[in-house]
């Protein structure tokens, strides 16, 4: 009974606002236009965007056209701050530099972020083949992986940035065979770091716990966002 209740209760920090969140979406008036800017995200994560609508915010999407693999560092920290920069300045290049909103009346605020699963030391990124997702997936069955994620928020109209990262620990029961075979031929598996994605409903019930923030796991870290948005104000 217990162990059930603490899956119910996973359940719901994993589906923040769930079944509420149509009727939410619906009636909720955006904190960026309250607070008079306007907002991109640099990401096409379904994760990110429905952090991001849960936090208040509404948003248009620009993604990078970055090869991530070129992008390399020691430390998995400097990784994904890294990589949410190279994303930033990609978009901004995109949309023209930075010179075409500083004559704006409203500032634009840009979200870029990144994330990686560091298992037994060795950062993880998105698995390229089914082979390296098998691999990653039956390494956290019965074990645990880190979760490391940036958030870089960058203030188009005055060049202003502050951007950092977070992480968390999530632990897994053990992961049935037949569940890692249909793992491994969803093509979300290949879209995500580490091959997980917490939300998937075939992993969700073999998730044990998250310490840290589960906001961090999927992709966007909530109280750094808010913070960074804040401070570049």
């Amino acid at each position: 009974m217990v162990k059930l209740f603490l899956q119910f209760l996973l359940f719901f920090a994993i589906f923040p606002s769930s079944l509420f969140r149509l009727e939410q979406n619906a009636t909720m008036t955006s904190k960026a236009m309250e607070r008079g800017f306007k907002l991109i995200l640099g990401s096409q994560s379904m994760a990110r965007k429905r952090i991001l609508a849960e936090m208040g915010y509404d948003y248009t999407i620009v993604t990078a056209d970055i090869d991530e693999k070129a992008i390399r560092t020691d430390k998995p920290e400097d990784l994904v701050v890294a990589l949410a920069e190279a994303k930033a300045n990609e978009i901004i290049s995109k949309l023209g530099g930075e010179s075409q909103f500083a004559q704006d009346p409203q500032p634009t605020l840009l979200i870029t972020a990144d994330t990686v699963v560091v298992y037994k030391g060795v950062i993880r990124e998105k698995p390229t083949t089914k082979e390296e997702a098998r691999e990653f997936i039956k390494g956290y069955s019965g074990s645990h992986g880190g979760v490391v994620g940036s958030v870089l928020v960058s203030n188009l109209k005055t060049g202003v940035r502050r951007g950092g990262w977070d992480k968390a620990e999530v632990y897994f029961h053990e992961i049935p065979e037949q569940v890692i075979d249909n793992l491994i031929d969803d093509a979300i598996t290949y879209k995500v770091a580490g091959g997980l994605t917490l939300e998937h409903p075939l992993i969700s019930p073999f998730v044990d716990s998250v310490v840290g923030g589960v906001d961090t796991v999927m992709g966007l870290p909530k109280e750094l966002t808010e913070k960074f948005i804040n401070d570049v104000l």
